[in-house]
């Protein structure tokens, strides 16, 4: 059985592309996102782990090569799929990427972000950093559920 490519259903490649001055908008949330000195790491941590999640090849492929660009190891890019049971992320990682998993799956548990959850994120966090995290996490879903809509394959748009 031969796997079928994923093609855009967008002609312009990008929604960004479709409603004028909507990327922009983000850009600048994610710019607030980075000036509350959150680390690139657990925002790279983060976006990845929610696109596994969201199964979005587009930013899975996105959120790998710029952790690889960044410096990151393949053990810790491989296995941000199975933190918990890798040795390889700090407390500091793994509440952050707890927070994001427990924040992509609202759905799946009546108190997604529990008390015990909040506490953990709060002991290695600011508020402003939980801030950061929670909106990098709503930003990365945002481009997740545009990038499945439309379709975006994975390495369609060069960054």
């Amino acid at each position: 059985m031969e796997a079928a490519v994923m093609e855009s259903r967008l002609s312009t490649g990008h929604i960004g592309d479709v409603v004028p001055g909507s990327l922009p908008a983000i850009y600048a949330l994610l710019g607030a996102i980075k000036e509350t000195g959150v680390s690139e790491t657990i925002l790279e941590l983060v976006h990845l782990r929610a696109s596994q999640i969201n199964g979005c090849s587009f930013c899975v492929h996105l959120g790998t090569r710029t952790m690889r660009k960044a410096g990151e190891t393949d053990e810790r890019i491989d296995t941000v799929v199975a933190w918990r049971e890798s040795p390889w992320f700090t407390d500091e990682e793994r509440a952050a990427l707890a927070l994001a998993e427990a924040v992509t799956l609202t759905a799946h548990n009546p108190d997604p972000v529990s008390d015990e959850l909040w506490d953990e994120v709060t002991d290695h966090f600011s508020e402003a950093e939980v801030g950061a995290i929670l909106l990098h996490i709503a930003v990365t879903n945002v481009f997740n559920r545009l990038n499945a809509a439309t379709r975006q394959p994975a390495g369609s748009i060069a960054f």
